[in-house]
């Protein structure tokens, strides 16, 4: 948070989505009392946009068993935004008994990925999203539903993605019934150039319900990619806490880009996120204790912030 920046500052969202993609990358189990903990504490940090969990059987991913607990904590903070991640309609449906305030629902551009991850077609995926759309209307809910294309920029698997294919997605999903969508690079084939080209023309086709931009950290160019997108015109990103987070189809991955890092960056741009640094800085440190054995990336927490604040100029 830089208390210097002045009232133009445009506005940047960082959403956390640590507890649904980076735990569900590692053995551990953390405690519900800690994930709750930690709501609180990125609450307290300014962060108004969580990722609580996945509504998937706990057989499945048993680091995220307690979603529904989990979530029903983080409902009761003024003012957050607390989603879940949902893979099929059943999903959906116990997302909707437990009042999440988003779900979103994972497609992957590349069908090789699609069949591996969810065992359905892309399209298949879209079908999926207008019955989930039937049943929160059915329901009288007013949970939003988020499209979330992922390997938007290739893919271990199959390889290339068509920028076309993707674009194509992104409709369909609005088509169906989502309320926003957002791309992702699942597995870290993502460069700036790239980056800039697709969601631009994203961004023509879709606008302003082209909600989030999602980067791993997997060569590098996690941060990069975010600034690349921020010049395109998004304004909503998903990061990771320490830098948490991977795909079993992407081997080497390091983790998702560290959302201290990002907002930091964003901040220093002028960039305004409500985030304070510090305080995430700290909230990083608990972590790492909640988590003793595992590995936490990014680079902010060696050397801290630069105490001089950034300068922002209104246009």
């Amino acid at each position: 948070m830089n208390p210097h920046q002045p009232p133009c500052a445009p506005h940047a969202t960082v959403r956390e989505v640590g507890l649904r993609d980076g735990l569900q990358s590692i053995a551990a189990t953390l405690p519900t009392e800690a994930k709750c903990a930690w709501i609180d504490a990125a609450y307290a940090a300014g962060m108004r946009e969580i990722e609580v969990g996945s509504m998937v059987p706990a057989r499945l991913l048993p680091q995220l068993a307690d979603t529904a607990q989990v979530l029903a904590h983080a409902r009761r903070l003024p003012g957050l935004v607390a989603s879940v991640l949902v893979p099929n309609l059943k999903g959906a449906e116990r997302a909707l008994d437990a009042q999440a305030h988003a779900m979103v629902v994972p497609l992957s551009a590349s069908h090789a990925h699609s069949l591996a991850n969810l065992r359905k077609t892309p399209d298949e995926v879209v079908a999926e999203v207008a019955r989930m759309r039937a049943a929160r209307d059915a329901a009288g809910s007013r949970t939003l539903i988020e499209g979330g294309v992922g390997t938007a920029f290739g893919c271990t698997l199959q390889g290339a993605v068509a920028p076309a294919e993707v674009l194509r997605l992104l409709q369909a999903l609005l088509d169906a019934g989502a309320d926003r969508v957002s791309l992702a690079d699942t597995v870290g084939h993502a460069d700036p150039a790239g980056v800039s080209r697709l969601f631009e023309q994203a961004l023509r086709l879709v606008g302003e319900r082209l909600r989030y931009a999602h980067f791993h950290d997997t060569r590098g160019m996690g941060l990069a990619n975010a600034y690349a997108a921020w010049q395109a015109g998004v304004r909503g990103f998903d990061a990771c806490l320490g830098g948490m987070g991977g795909c079993p189809h992407a081997p080497g991955a390091s983790g998702n880009v560290a959302t201290e890092d990002l907002a930091y960056m964003l901040e220093r741009m002028g960039a305004a996120t409500a985030i304070d640094i510090p305080a995430l800085l700290r909230l990083r440190q608990r972590l790492q204790g909640w988590l003793p054995g595992e590995a936490l990336n990014g680079a902010l927490w060696k050397a801290g912030p630069i105490q001089a604040p950034a300068t922002a100029a209104c246009a």
